[in-house]
């Protein structure tokens, strides 16, 4: 239809066309409300002081989807007589098509300014309302104390200031009818207290309890009693009532706050971390409490609609069976509200029935607790949401208040500089990871050799870093095996040893040298290129003679000996050729040694994570190996090499990296380059 069918519409309209947003329409409305703007030009410059980088991306995916996208309050400033003002829009985008042909959109623009600032006053008069109300409530909660008399087994006989507590009639409240206000699970304690009181010998008997108040919420109630004896027995109890609500909020704020410091403090891997904080959540503050690491800053919002999150931590009360643990992929509104805002966010809803996506096994979960208000916290790291809490409640428990919701938030403030290094070192050490493994490829397969490699990290979360090992085969026939070892254990200490990793390749395959001239060579290069790293490294050659015997040559830098087992099952280590560390000055010569390897021999090369202990000394650890491997010479070289893993017993303080050799049977050298 043509466009000036809106020049008299009451709202602003304009169009725009192209994926561009040019701007092809404005109405007249919409002129008074911004004045004149250059038909023709995008809207990223015709509309500079309305759209901003949101609203953009909003245009983007109304035209590419189809989809009529809105915007909630899109904010600018303008001059008014008295100064400049900030004023409020509600913006409708939808594509249509253009006369001429292509797509455009249609974007209807509502000032909502005075409607937002009569919602904020109204906020503000409920905030005001809310003081007074406590206020007023704390100034009748000082004077709700209730003195009461009972026989000798808990059975009220008179009572003043009960009825007016919990609304109980004086007929209800007589005999044991009193404990029907108490919480449920109060009351449990509360009968066998009675039940035993008479017989105990106590001058002053205290007690606090959930008492249900005449407006159907719990309050913590301090009962005293003392005992009225006759002839040495109970024959009444005379007591008081007095309400403590905000001396156990308060002991129970500090409490917590302890904890959650204590965590913080104490706990260093992100996974023990927020399983620590589920726990101080439940049960003081829900029934279950879970901590998810988001896989995307902000959850990927907003460019998806479906937010994956992995669970680190999960508590639950006692009785409530465990949450499933698994990837969860969550489209809650609730939760893209929370992350979205970045505050907190809280829905209730019928028990068992929430309405919003779980997955499956979780829906059934809740179902099955008879869960009925979620309340999500976001942890916000450098500006992004990295992390969400997420507490439930169920049964006949409350909804969460808006207190509990503070305290939760206060937990989380004492933890976030904890939880923000935590994620930080997170995102560090997959990254080093990540590095490793692209390095650690599968040894080549050469006709006629067995070749096999492992690599172990170290469970401990700050250690990760440099371990690596290596196998390639010169132009002439001959095969280099690499282990070494770059000294630290961080994201910095996997890149070095990516760059000596390489820059070794590069000088072995340049010259034919023996190992220790190679070596000799990679400790100037590295000290040209990066003077302040130390690397330990073992360097091998193993190649057949004229006669179709196999020989090694090895040179080894401060790195454990060569373990060398034959197929008798003999081994011995090879110590004829050790040298300096990598990354020191020495001008001496660097040696290499040869060595003969047998039939069926294994040639075993590994990083000191395998044989070092703290505190003891590396004698020992060898020693063990040799007693591990040598039963093992017969076995296959993938078992060989996971024997000897998991016969070792490693610490788990550092890497651990192998690889390992085993020439064939005598004659059995067909299709081996001589």
């Amino acid at each position: 239809m043509p466009l000036d069918v809106f020049d008299r519409a009451p709202v602003a309209v304009l169009v725009t066309g192209g994926v561009e947003h040019r701007l092809r329409y404005t109405n007249n409305a919409f002129r008074a409300m911004f004045g004149h703007r250059p038909i023709g030009a995008p809207v990223s410059e015709a509309l500079d002081d309305l759209v901003g980088h949101d609203t953009l991306a909003a245009f983007d995916k109304a035209l590419a989807t189809g989809r009529t996208v809105r915007l909630d309050d899109v904010s600018t400033t303008a001059d008014g007589g008295d100064g400049r003002h900030e004023r409020l829009f509600r913006v409708s985008l939808s594509r249509v098509p253009l006369q001429h042909g292509g797509w455009g959109l249609l974007a209807l623009v509502q000032e909502v300014t005075a409607q937002a600032a009569a919602a904020r006053r109204l906020h503000a008069m409920e905030k005001e309302l809310r003081r007074l109300r406590r206020r007023y409530q704390s100034i009748i909660w000082a004077g709700a104390h209730g003195v009461w008399v009972t026989g000798p087994h808990g059975e009220s006989r008179e009572s003043h200031g009960w009825q007016r507590l919990t609304g109980q009639r004086p007929e209800e409240s007589f005999g044991h009818g009193w404990m029907e206000a108490l919480h449920p699970e109060d009351r449990v304690y509360a009968e066998e207290w009675w039940g035993k009181a008479s017989e105990q010998e106590v001058p002053l008997q205290e007690a606090t309890y959930r008492v249900r108040t005449r407006d159907g919420v719990y309050r913590h109630i301090r009962f005293r009693a003392v005992p009225v004896r006759e002839n040495g027995a109970v024959v009444e109890w005379v007591g008081t009532s007095t309400d403590v609500e905000q001396e156990w909020q308060e002991e129970r704020r500090r409490r917590l706050l302890e904890r959650a410091a204590a965590a913080a403090s104490d706990i260093t891997n992100l996974e023990e971390m927020c399983q620590a904080l589920a726990d101080v959540v439940v049960p003081e503050l829900a029934d279950t409490c879970d901590v998810h690491l988001l896989r995307e800053p902000n959850g990927g919002l907003p460019y998806t609609d479906v937010i994956v999150a992995e669970r680190l931590g999960c508590a639950v009360s006692e009785g409530i069976p465990t949450l499933p643990m698994l990837q969860e992929h969550y489209s809650a509104e609730v939760l893209r509200r929370a992350v979205r805002q970045r505050r907190p966010a809280q829905m209730s809803f019928p028990r068992g029935r929430p309405p919003f996506l779980y997955p499956e096994a979780i829906s059934r979960w809740l179902a099955e607790i008879e869960a009925h208000n979620v309340v999500i916290l976001p942890i916000v790291v450098e500006g992004e949401v990295a992390a969400v809490v997420t507490a439930c409640v169920r049964g006949d428990r409350p909804p969460i208040g808006q207190t509990d919701i503070d305290l939760k938030g206060q937990i989380l403030d004492h933890t976030h500089d904890a939880i923000s290094n935590a994620l930080r070192f997170r995102r560090t050490q997959r990254v080093a990871l990540a590095l490793q493994h692209s390095l650690l490829a599968e040894p080549p397969h050469i006709p006629g050799l067995e070749l096999a490699a492992r690599y172990q990290p170290s469970p401990t979360a700050a250690e990760i870093g440099g371990d690596w090992y290596d196998a390639f085969v010169l132009p002439g026939g001959a095969v280099k095996l690499v282990i070494g070892d770059v000294a630290g254990h961080d994201l910095a200490a996997a890149v070095c040893m990516s760059q000596v990793r390489n820059m070794l390749r590069a000088l072995a395959v340049d010259r034919d040298e023996c190992p220790g001239e190679v070596l000799q060579r990679l400790n100037s290069a590295m000290e040209a290129l990066n003077g302040e790293t130390t690397v330990t490294c073992a360097l091998t050659r193993v190649e057949r003679d004229a006669e179709g015997l196999w020989g090694l040559a090895y040179s080894a830098a401060g790195h454990p000996p060569p373990l060398l087992v034959t197929g008798e099952g003999e081994a011995r280590f090879l110590r004829e050729a050790g040298n300096p560390l990598l990354g020191l000055c020495y001008e001496q010569p660097w040696i290499s040694a040869v060595e003969p390897l047998p039939p069926r021999s294994t040639l075993l090369l590994y990083t000191d994570g395998l044989v070092e202990r703290r505190g003891e000394d590396i004698g020992d650890g060898l020693e063990r190996l040799r007693r591990c491997a040598e039963p093992l010479a017969h076995e296959p070289l993938d078992r060989f090499c996971d024997q000897v893993l998991t016969g070792m017993p490693v610490t788990g303080e550092d890497d651990v990296a192998m690889i390992a050799l085993r020439v064939p049977m005598e004659g059995g050298y067909e299709g081996v380059t001589s």
